[in-house]
């Protein structure tokens, strides 16, 4: 084994969520399943990371069940299956012992939300010194409030203020920071195909 896919945080808490209708990207799990079939063809891990916040009572509180992964995906027998509290998949798991123990230099980043644990896994693995790839159309996530907008809006007052930070905008600051400093930036296409 070379690679590990690290499939960060798709999970049905997200779809719990009132800006779930805002998702970036309709076609993540068909882009997140070609990218699976594609890794355990070649024989690579896929790692499958959930985002828990026990006790919070929110979506993501494993007490609520909705911490598994999004309907349409599905984890292999075998492949690891991770539970983190923290923005990176890296800090509250052992992912780092399981890659070492593999000899994986290479890790894949897809996931929720683009900018956030996708994008912090990222620099992380990267300061770890791994070769990162990220894939962003094998990430999603929402628009962003201004940190100044009044709390309680809903989805619809939340999209049509101008402040607010649009998914395309988010998703093209990520592919900026990330691009040349911690991670190669590809496509599910590039990667699958040929």
């Amino acid at each position: 084994m070379n690679s590990a896919l690290i499939v960060i945080d798709v999970q049905e808490s997200f779809r719990q969520l009132a800006n779930w209708p805002a998702t970036s990207n309709p076609d993540l799990v068909p882009n997140l399943n070609r990218l699976i079939a594609a890794q355990r063809e070649k024989g690579e891990l896929v790692v499958w990371i959930l985002h828990s916040e026990p006790g919070s009572g929110n979506a993501f509180d494993p007490e609520r069940g909705f911490n598994r992964p999004i309907e349409g995906l599905e984890p292999a027998a075998g492949e690891p299956v991770l539970v983190k509290s923290s923005h990176n998949a890296f800090t509250t798991t052992n992912l780092q012992q399981q890659l070492t123990q593999l000899g994986i230099r290479e890790v894949i980043i897809s996931g929720i939300r683009t900018e956030q644990c996708c994008e912090t896994t990222a620099r992380v693995a990267s300061d770890l010194g791994y070769e990162v790839t990220f894939v962003t159309d094998a990430t999603a996530t929402h628009p962003i409030e201004h940190r100044g907008a009044p709390a309680g809006r809903t989805l619809e007052e939340i999209l049509a203020d101008p402040r607010t930070l649009t998914t395309d905008a988010i998703t093209a600051r990520t592919e900026y920071a990330l691009a040349g400093r911690f991670a190669r930036i590809a496509t599910v296409a590039e990667l699958t195909e040929g």
